[in-house]
């Protein structure tokens, strides 16, 4: 890389050229769009950055500022540099030693980096990991995810196949929905009962978000006629179906609801993909595994992927 690189803050007016980047870039995915990024503006300091040479963008790093703390977003599972086909791996280095410049001078002196997973990437970008390593960070957090290889992966479990077929044998049927508040109520009343929880996103902000995507976002139902019994939302990130939320009745899940939905869309809905994500599995800052959980996903013929977050002194 002999021209110089730039990096600036993200403005309101880059929002296009921000969008157009990210969807067409080596690996990100729709929740970098500015349009995901902004239904939850008002929690964040944004201190996105962008990365570019003679006018011309090579990475982004959707971000926000705590105190002296840069976060690869706050908001997002995973968010680290967004790259594009013309980065390699000499210029990620340099792009990485940069960045360390541009964040002292603004008052920083502590990095956080949420590494996107590779499942995410629709060619290797991995380059990131490699630079940040080199400059001294260090890996301070790892969650588990499991994920289904579609194509690939062991098959589903004998008790997967039973509960599919147990559901079609009761009359379920998989229909997609746009009727998110009675999902909406399924899922907060089993999360309340089994972990004193709530969902992440509220049925208005996941509405709104709907609103923006409505080909990313969609949720599949399990019904016995008009009698709801379960339901799984998908974000729909291109080769990666990820399970977003996924919930049954007491009903749903003694006649194996999941199981058949998870079925048809392997099956019917997103077999032409590359990757089936069913999410992380672990708590207390990724030291505790819910083995159950685990268990359950890999059921389904998922195994495991690694969500990696790194700190970095800048000192």
């Amino acid at each position: 890389m002999n021209e110089p690189l730039t990096i600036r803050r993200y403005a309101p007016e880059d929002e296009e050229a921000w969008n157009i980047f990210v969807a067409a870039s080596a690996n990100g995915t729709f929740l970098h769009d500015r349009r995901f990024m902004g239904y939850h503006a008002d929690r964040f300091e944004d201190h996105s950055l962008i990365m570019e040479v003679n006018g011309r963008i090579m990475a982004l790093l959707p971000a926000n500022r705590v105190g002296r703390t840069l976060q690869s977003h706050g908001g997002l599972t995973y968010g680290g540099l967004i790259t594009g086909s013309a980065m390699s791996a000499e210029m990620m280095v340099k792009t990485v030693s940069s960045l360390r410049d541009t964040l002292r001078n603004s008052g920083f002196d502590r990095l956080l980096y949420k590494a996107i997973p590779h499942i995410f990437h629709r060619f290797p970008a991995e380059a990131d990991i490699y630079a940040l390593h080199q400059a001294g960070a260090r890996l301070v957090r790892c969650d588990l995810a499991s994920a289904i290889a579609i194509g690939r992966s062991p098959k589903f479990s004998k008790s997967k196949r039973q509960g599919a077929s147990r559901a079609r044998k009761a009359g379920l049927e998989v229909k997609k929905s746009n009727n998110f508040s009675a999902f909406w109520r399924i899922l907060t009343e089993r999360l309340s009962d089994a972990h004193g929880a709530a969902p992440t996103h509220s049925l208005q902000e996941i509405e709104l978000l709907r609103a923006h995507f409505p080909e990313r976002i969609r949720l599949y139902l399990a019904c016995a006629g008009d009698l709801l019994q379960g339901g799984l939302l998908v974000f729909d990130c291109g080769q990666v179906a990820h399970v977003q939320y996924m919930a049954t009745t007491d009903a749903g899940r003694r006649e194996g609801a999941l199981d058949l939905i998870v079925s048809h869309l392997l099956d019917e809905i997103y077999s032409d993909r590359t990757w089936f994500n069913f999410g992380i599995s672990t708590t207390n800052g990724g030291r505790t595994l819910n083995t159950g959980l685990a268990r359950q996903k890999e059921m389904f013929g998922a195994r495991s992927v690694l969500f990696e977050q790194y700190e970095w002194d800048l000192g």
